[in-house]
C-alpha cells in the first residue's frame, strides 16, 4: 500500500474544487469520480457516491464504502447493507424512496500481512472533513426530512466531534443549522449495521437498530 488517508504535514485536504459548479445529484457523482481531495482515492477502487430517491425524505450516512462497495461502486451492497434493509422494511420505511451515503466516498484500509485481504480502517477527521462538502451537496440537492447517522463517525461528520452514539442514539436531534433549508430537519443517530453483525448479541443489537429506526418512521408520519 501506499499509505492512504495519511497526514502529510501541511497538506492541504478539500474536495471543495471537484465539486461542479451547477447541475443535480447527476452531475455531482460525475464530478466526485474524479475526486482526489483527501490520498484515499490513491488505493481506493474507485469513488462510491451515494445511491436512492432523489426526492427521499430520509437519508441515512454511514461511515465510508466497505470492500464489496469499493468493487461495485455503490453504497451499501455488503452485508451490512442486507442487514439496513432488513432493518428499514421492520421499521415501515420504504427502502425504495430513501437514499444512503457515507461520509467518506472511499474505501480506507489496509493489507492482511498474509494475503490479500483489505482490512477496513476508520478515516480520520481530516479525512472527514475534506469530504464534507460532498455530504452537503447531497444533503443540498435531496433535501431530506430525517437524517439517519449510522454509526460513530458519521455522527461526528454530521454533529461534531463531541457527538457520541451510546449516549444520543434514538432521539431526534435538530440539525445543525448551516443554511436555510435545515430548519425543522432532525438527525437520528443509530449504530451501524457493521457493529450489528460483530455483536455478540446480534439479535438484540439488531432489534435496538429497528427500534431507533421507528423513531425516524413516527417522525416522517408526524410530518406527512
Amino acid at each position: 500500500m501506499t499509505g492512504s488517508g495519511s497526514d502529510s504535514a501541511g497538506q492541504q485536504y478539500d474536495a471543495t474544487p471537484f465539486l461542479p459548479r451547477r447541475g443535480g445529484l447527476a452531475a455531482l457523482r460525475r464530478s466526485a469520480a474524479e475526486c482526489q481531495g483527501c490520498p484515499l482515492f490513491q488505493d481506493a477502487t474507485q469513488t462510491v457516491f451515494g445511491a436512492g430517491s432523489t426526492s427521499a425524505r430520509v437519508m441515512l450516512v454511514g461511515e465510508q464504502p466497505g470492500d464489496q462497495e469499493d468493487r461495485q461502486g455503490e453504497p451499501f451492497v455488503g452485508p451490512a447493507g442486507g442487514l439496513l434493509r432488513k432493518a428499514l422494511q421492520e421499521a415501515a420505511i420504504d427502502v425504495d424512496q430513501a437514499y444512503v451515503t457515507n461520509a467518506v466516498k472511499h474505501f480506507k484500509f489496509t493489507t492482511a500481512t498474509r494475503g490479500k485481504r483489505r482490512i477496513h480502517k476508520a478515516p480520520s477527521l481530516r479525512e472527514m472533513t475534506a469530504c464534507r462538502p460532498w455530504l452537503n451537496a447531497e444533503l443540498h440537492l435531496v433535501d431530506p426530512e430525517v437524517v439517519v447517522a449510522l454509526g460513530a463517525t458519521a455522527g461526528k461528520a454530521l454533529l461534531g466531534s463531541s457527538f457520541r452514539v451510546t449516549k444520543d442514539r434514538g432521539t431526534l436531534i435538530p440539525f445543525p443549522q448551516e443554511g436555510e433549508r435545515d430548519g425543522g430537519r432532525f438527525v437520528v443517530a443509530t449504530l451501524h449495521p457493521s457493529a450489528i453483525l460483530r455483536s455478540d448479541d446480534r439479535e438484540a443489537a439488531f432489534a435496538g437498530l429497528v427500534s431507533d429506526l421507528r423513531v425516524v418512521a413516527g417522525a416522517l408520519d408526524g410530518k406527512s
